[in-house]
């Protein structure tokens, strides 16, 4: 079954649901029917790592190329948990072009420092962010945290989609790069 959904079965005149037998069926309601089950149907968790979102994203490409040129994809796949402020395509392209094919060319220099200063340790959801808090991130510098009007700002990038949650940790796309003091 895909995700949110449930398999039907019938076998033996015994009709099943998920993990579950139907024990009595067809309690007509005004407004539906009830069947009773005999289990509780529990919903497939996420499975996906920091990466895994990233990786399959159509609008981080950029940011998946880094990571893996950098050998940090294994980290992002690990149990962490890791907050990532993602920055898009759109972002990575304001970088000119010479300047990112200089950070590729040497992945274990700049280029993973600036990869580290988009990741910090745990899970913070947009909850857990307040305005002027200054987070740590695994390079070692500090990103601000503004909140106006309802806009989150980490750094001097504006978060455009928040709290994509992973198994272990969560994914905040952004429209800008962090660049750390080096």
């Amino acid at each position: 079954a895909k995700e949110g959904e449930v398999s039907v079965s019938i076998k033996d005149g015994m009709v099943s649901v998920g993990n579950a037998n139907v024990i009595v069926a067809n309690i007509a309601a005004v407004n539906g029917v009830v069947h009773v089950i005999d289990a509780i149907l529990v919903p497939e968790m996420p499975t996906n790592t920091v990466f895994d979102i990233i990786e399959r994203s159509e609008v981080h490409n950029t940011l998946e190329v880094a990571i893996v040129a950098a050998g940090l994809d294994e980290t992002l796949a690990s149990e962490g948990p890791f907050t990532v402020f993602a920055p898009t395509d759109d972002a990575f392209s304001l970088i000119p072009e010479n300047v990112l094919e200089s950070l590729l060319a040497d992945p274990a220099g700049d280029l993973t420092q600036i990869l580290l200063n988009h990741v910090v340790s745990g899970t913070a959801l947009s909850t857990d962010l307040s305005d002027g808090m200054m987070i740590t991130t695994l390079q070692g510098g500090e990103v601000s945290v503004s909140i106006n009007d309802g806009m989150v700002m980490t750094g001097n990038a504006n978060v455009i989609v928040a709290n994509i949650v992973a198994v272990y940790g969560v994914v905040h796309v952004i429209d800008a790069i962090f660049v750390p003091d080096m």
